[in-house]
């Protein structure tokens, strides 16, 4: 994608195609719920050569589901906690999964565990 290919930004989730208004239209809230969510850091709009905010698919995205969160009573600063919460904690399990991948990779066939051996086998019994 250049910036001279239009069809391309439509289909780019980052890309901010939509204005504050159109924004909060969409997502059936205010503006001044955008600025909120913004001011706790939850999604940082960038910025038209005006100085407007402009919005992208995935930041709508985060700012839906801040909402479902305050629609259920939950306080706005709580609730972008919360979603940078579980954005964190899929990260950690996305590394977690390829550090899993990459051991298992490494293991020798056959079942051996690295240092020869069963895997299962405990310390020699002596008696």
């Amino acid at each position: 994608m250049t910036a001279d290919d239009p069809i391309g930004r439509l289909e780019d989730d980052d890309y901010p195609a939509y204005t504050m208004g159109r924004a909060a239209e969409m997502l059936g809230t205010t503006p001044g719920f955008l600025r909120a969510i913004g001011e706790a850091r939850l999604i940082t709009p960038l910025r038209s050569e005006g100085g407007h905010r402009r919005y992208s698919r995935y930041q709508l995205r985060i700012a839906a589901r801040a909402r479902e969160l305050v629609d259920q009573g939950t306080p706005i600063e709580a609730a972008c906690r919360i979603i940078i919460l579980e954005d964190q904690l899929e990260e950690a399990q996305r590394i977690n999964a390829e550090y899993r991948r990459a051991a298992a990779e490494q293991r020798p066939a056959g079942g051996e565990s690295p240092t020869g051996g069963s895997p299962s086998a405990g310390p020699p019994v002596t008696g």
